[in-house]
């Protein structure tokens, strides 16, 4: 099966991997009244990022250059999501005597400041972001992120040198 596997197709399974992750968080929001804190927002935004990286290579079909580009682009911003997703990790893991007050919302934050003191207050975090809320193997939504990260970044990483390695 794995045989098979061309980088276009791998592109796409990504694609299709982003978009189901993007359903699922609307589903439990939507349907399960798991309000997004900012963090998940910014979680959001950088598998948004992926899903239309994905895409765009999976429509492109590049070659050796255009494949390292895109692997480039893919691992950084799973890589950037990944760091989101620890924070927000670590964050729901401080003792409760050590988890910061609730702030205000994200679009406020967004309205009253400049986007470096945005970023830096969302990074931060709130006593809403602490809170694990859904929980699925004893991981919490923030905890399925990470892991979500760490194996979309594996995979671009595996879909560029399967790029560069098909187009000798």
């Amino acid at each position: 099966m794995l045989s098979k596997l061309t980088p276009r197709l791998g592109y796409l399974a990504g694609f299709v991997i982003c978009t189901l992750l993007l359903a699922f968080a609307l589903y439990l929001q939507y349907f399960e009244n798991q309000d997004p804190c900012p963090l998940c927002i910014l979680q959001r935004g950088a598998f948004m990022v992926l899903m239309v990286l994905f895409l765009v290579a999976a429509l492109h079909g590049p070659g050796r250059v255009g494949a390292v580009i895109y692997g480039g682009l893919m691992f950084m911003v799973a890589s950037i999501g990944a760091a989101i997703a620890t924070r927000h990790v670590w964050l729901q893991h401080l003792p409760k005597d050590r988890v910061p007050e609730c702030g205000p919302g994200l679009e406020f934050i967004l309205r009253k400041f400049p986007l470096s003191q945005a970023l830096d207050k969302i990074l931060s975090g709130s006593g809403e972001c602490a809170e694990a809320g859904w929980t699925f193997l004893g991981l919490s939504i923030a905890g399925w992120s990470l892991a979500w990260f760490v194996l979309l970044g594996a995979f671009a990483v595996c879909l560029t040198l399967l790029g560069v390695r098909v187009r000798r």
